[in-house]
C-alpha cells in the first residue's frame, strides 16, 4: 500500500477515536450542566461504553500495525512523521491499561461526580469518601502498571504535563515557599484595600452582559461556543468550531462570574486556535499540555483581566452598568479592590498570590495519597492543617475545604501542579509579548485584543503538541521556564499597589 494511503488510513482511524471522545465530552458536559440527578447511573454506563470503545480502537493491533509500518516509511513529511511517532508512543502507553480497568474507572468516576456534588451541597466529605477511596486505589493501580521512576506520582503527571517529574515540581515549589509565600504574607499584611463595594448586589443578567462583552472582545465567538452555569467552571471541546465554557456566579460577589468567564474563554481561545480541522484527532491538532492550556487562561484572567490598562479601558462601561454600586468608587480604588490579597478558602476565586498555596496543598495531598503516606479518610484533617499552616485560615466545613474542586471525582490526579506551572508560563509569555508588541498596554487599554490573540495563535496555538513545554517556551521567549518572570511581575505590580 502506498504511504499516502496508509497515512490516510491512520487519519481515518484517529478521527473515529476522536469522534467517540468528543461524543463522550458532550455527555460529560450535559452531566454537569443539565442532567437531572437520577440520570447519573445511566449516564455512567453510557460514558463507560464510549470510553471502552475508544480505548479498544486506540490500543487495537490494527492501529499499532499501521503506525509501525508508517514509522519505517521514508516519504512522510515532518508533520506526518511527528504525528506517527507521537501516536505510537501514546498507544504503547495506553496498551498498559486493560479494557476492564478503563471501564471500571469510567463507571466509578461517573458515579463519583454525583457523590461529590451531593457531598459539596451537604458540606459532608463522608458522602464522597467511599467513591473517592475507590478512585484513589484505581489510580495507585494505574501508576503501578504504567511504571515509574522515583515516585508513583510521576506516572500520573505524565498525562497532564509530559516530562514533568516530582523532583522538578518540588524544586519549583521550593522557590515558591522561599520567595512567594513570604512576599504574599508581606503584601497581605500591608495592602488592605476596601473591597466592600464588590459585595454589593450585582444582578446576574448585568454581570453577564459585561462578561460577555469582554470575552467577545478577547475573540471568543458565540457561533463557535456557548456559556452555561455549572457547579465548577470548565471549558470543553466537542469538535472544531464547538468549544463551550461554563461559569458560576453570585450576585453579591462581583469577581466570581467575570474572572471565571475570562479564564474559561482563555482556554476556549486556545482550543479554537489549534489546527483541529486539518489535524483532527491527531497530536498536531491537540493542546500541548494542561500546563500550557492553563497558561492561556491565566494569561487572559490575570495578565490582562486584572491589569491596570484593562480597567482604564473598561471601568467606565462597568460603572454605567452598575451606577448605584460604583459611581462613588474611583478607578484606583476599584483596581486595588479586584487585586486585593487575602487568604481565602476557594481556589478559583483566589488572588494571584495566595492562589499557589491552594495548589501546593492539593499537590501535597495527591503525592501523599499515591505514596500511601495518607489515606482518603485523612484528607479533611490534612487539608485543614495545611490551610492553617500556609494561609493562616482553617475551613469551618468540608464545603469550603476539601470538597471545593471537582477534579478528583474525574480521577484527575496529577493535574493540580499544572495550574501553578501554567501561571509561571503565562508570566513568561506575557514578558515576551510586551517585548514583541509595540504599545502593548495601549492595546489592552483600548480593548484591541486582536494583535494579542494573533501573537498567541502564531507563537503557541498553531504548534499543537509539536514541542515540549520547555522547547516551546525557549522558542517563544528565549529560555525554558524561569519562575523569576512571575516573581518580578508580582513585585512590580504589588509594589505599585501597596
Amino acid at each position: 500500500m502506498k504511504p499516502e494511503s496508509r497515512y490516510q488510513e491512520y487519519k481515518t482511524l484517529m478521527g473515529r477515536i476522536a469522534d467517540l471522545d468528543f461524543a463522550n465530552a458532550v455527555l460529560g458536559w450535559d452531566q454537569q450542566v443539565y442532567m437531572p440527578k437520577n440520570g447519573s447511573e445511566g449516564r455512567g454506563r453510557q460514558m463507560a461504553t464510549l470510553s471502552t470503545f475508544s480505548h479498544e480502537l486506540f490500543t487495537s493491533g490494527k492501529l499499532e500495525g499501521i503506525l509501525r509500518d508508517l514509522a519505517e516509511e521514508q516519504n512522510l513529511d515532518d508533520s506526518q512523521r511527528f504525528n506517527v511517532q507521537r501516536t505510537l508512543k501514546d498507544v504503547l502507553r495506553k496498551k498498559k491499561y486493560s479494557e476492564a480497568f478503563v471501564e471500571e474507572m469510567a463507571l466509578t468516576t461517573s458515579k463519583a461526580f454525583g457523590a461529590w456534588h451531593e457531598a459539596r451541597t451537604k458540606r459532608d466529605f463522608k458522602v464522597f469518601e467511599p467513591l473517592l477511596a475507590k478512585i484513589v486505589e484505581l489510580k495507585r493501580q494505574e501508576a503501578e502498571f504504567l511504571g515509574y521512576e522515583e515516585h508513583p506520582y510521576n506516572a500520573l503527571v505524565e498525562d497532564y504535563e509530559p516530562g514533568l517529574r516530582v523532583s522538578r515540581i518540588d524544586e519549583v515549589f521550593d522557590q515558591v515557599k522561599r520567595e512567594l509565600f513570604p512576599f504574599t504574607r508581606e503584601i497581605a499584611a500591608r495592602f488592605k484595600p476596601d473591597t466592600s463595594f464588590l459585595a454589593k448586589t450585582f444582578p446576574k443578567e448585568k454581570q453577564w452582559e459585561f462578561s460577555k462583552r469582554i470575552i467577545e472582545k478577547m475573540g471568543y465567538d458565540f457561533e463557535s461556543g456557548r456559556a452555561d452555569d455549572a457547579p465548577h467552571p470548565f471549558c470543553t471541546t466537542f469538535a472544531p468550531g464547538d468549544v463551550r465554557i461554563t461559569i458560576r456566579s453570585a450576585e453579591n460577589e462581583f469577581n466570581m462570574m467575570l474572572f471565571a468567564a475570562v479564564h474559561e474563554a482563555g482556554h476556549a481561545l486556545y482550543e479554537l486556535g489549534l489546527p483541529q480541522r486539518e489535524q483532527y484527532g491527531l497530536p498536531l491538532g491537540s493542546a500541548l499540555s494542561m500546563a500550557f492550556h492553563e497558561s492561556q487562561s491565566r494569561f487572559w484572567e490575570n495578565s490582562i483581566g486584572r491589569s491596570l490598562p484593562f480597567w482604564k479601558g473598561q471601568y467606565g462601561t462597568l460603572q454605567k452598568l452598575f451606577p448605584e454600586n460604583l459611581a462613588g468608587v474611583s478607578l484606583a480604588d476599584f483596581y486595588r479592590g479586584v487585586n486585593a490579597v487575602e487568604p481565602s478558602f476557594i481556589r478559583v476565586e483566589a488572588d494571584e498570590l495566595t492562589y499557589h498555596a491552594h495548589i501546593y496543598i492539593r499537590y501535597l495531598i495527591e503525592k501523599a495519597l499515591m505514596s500511601r503516606e495518607i489515606e482518603v479518610k485523612d484528607i479533611p484533617s490534612f487539608w485543614n492543617d495545611r490551610y492553617q499552616e500556609y494561609l493562616g485560615i482553617r475551613p469551618s466545613h468540608d464545603g469550603e475545604g476539601c470538597l471545593q474542586d471537582v477534579h478528583w471525582s474525574y480521577g484527575s490526579f496529577g493535574y493540580f501542579p499544572t495550574y501553578s506551572f501554567g501561571s509561571f508560563y503565562a508570566a513568561q509569555l506575557h514578558a515576551a509579548m510586551k517585548r514583541d508588541l509595540p504599545d502593548f498596554d495601549g492595546k489592552v487599554e483600548r480593548g484591541e485584543f486582536s494583535a494579542i490573540l494573533k501573537w498567541l495563535r502564531e507563537k503557541v496555538h498553531v504548534h499543537g503538541k509539536r514541542y515540549s513545554s520547555d522547547e516551546l517556551l525557549t522558542r517563544v521567549t528565549g529560555e525554558p521556564l524561569n519562575g523569576n518572570h512571575f516573581m518580578s511581575g508580582m513585585r512590580v505590580k504589588y509594589g505599585a499597589l501597596g
